[in-house]
């Protein structure tokens, strides 16, 4: 597949993950926790790529390994990496990726507002580039790509904070936010020298069991799961297997894709179309009202965009 093709698919990824936002508030509002949502919709995605992953090595194995052993090893089932350091590569992965940038996120939204949150999450792509940078040479940044990373942000701030331009100010729950910002861009530094060596369908499964299992401790001092009742509900059910299925493994497996061909920090970049895609689908779903500051920042976050795929 040519760049474009990675590029559409990163955008398609980011507008899933802006609906999510949606699902996740029609969930809470049958009574279960961030941390609750997130924690099933990981232990659903992992069951569902394990058991792909278990089947096509079945299945791939009687055909390839007596005719072409190379391949097979390539593609059979593995459940560990290489060696210890890449493993814990896996671990921090899971970490930054998952238990710990939902919680962060879920958290600040128990401090500061949920404007303060989208906005300083939603800037993760501008700290990916300085982190990534300091690290890579080949993935910093020209002059120009600069000047559209900025334009991206400004038209991301002018979404978020719609005409409002009063932020409140809350330590604590910034501080949250700015973690889960950092989060998701060390998420992306890691991702870097596993992507070469292992497939996006192992390091994706990796980072859902390492997410469920580094969030479990958080069980100790908070209510566990929901009653069978609350989760056999329709509405319940049906969201949670679109957020595990769709917007978890599938989700996380085509970003996992789209970082390994178009580069980490030109893939991140994408998450300035988040706000976006939140606000198109919850004025179709909630009948929620797109003003004008809402397509003067969609318009600056496309200029932003043009000038950081420019070469």
């Amino acid at each position: 597949m040519g760049v474009n093709i990675y590029h559409l698919v990163a955008f398609l990824t980011v507008a899933v993950w802006g609906t999510t936002f949606v699902w996740t508030k029609l969930l809470i509002n049958n009574g279960l926790s961030p941390a609750q949502i997130f924690t099933l919709r990981f232990i659903i995605a992992y069951v569902l790529l394990l058991a792909f992953s278990l089947l096509r090595s079945h299945f791939l194995r009687r055909k390839l390994e007596t005719a072409a052993p190379d391949k097979w090893l390539k593609v059979q089932h593995r459940w560990f990496a290489s060696n210890w350091r890449d493993e814990l590569i896996m671990v921090a992965l899971g970490i930054t990726g998952g238990s710990m940038y939902f919680l962060s996120e879920n958290e600040a939204l128990r401090f500061t507002t949920a404007t303060n949150v989208s906005l300083i999450v939603c800037s993760c792509p501008l700290f990916a580039t300085l982190i990534i940078g300091l690290f890579y040479k080949s993935e910093r940044f020209r002059p120009l790509q600069i000047a559209g990373s900025l334009l991206a942000c400004v038209g991301m701030a002018i979404v978020v904070l719609n005409g409002h331009f009063v932020l409140h100010l809350s330590p604590l729950g910034d501080m949250l936010a700015f973690g889960a910002c950092l989060c998701w861009a060390f998420y992306s530094l890691l991702m870097k020298p596993v992507m070469d060596r292992y497939s996006a369908m192992f390091i994706t499964r990796k980072v859902f069991f390492y997410g469920v299992l580094t969030i479990l401790p958080y069980y100790l001092f908070v209510p566990g799961l929901p009653s069978l009742d609350v989760l056999l509900r329709p509405d319940v059910l049906v969201n949670l297997l679109f957020l595990g299925s769709v917007a978890s493994m599938l989700c996380y497996l085509t970003w996992s894709l789209c970082m390994a061909r178009l580069g980490a920090v030109r893939c991140t970049n994408w998450v300035y179309f988040n706000p976006i895609t939140t606000i198109v689908f919850a004025a179709m779903v909630l009948g929620e009202e797109i003003t004008t500051y809402f397509l003067a920042g969609t318009v600056f976050i496309l200029l932003g965009m043009y000038l950081l795929n420019k070469k």
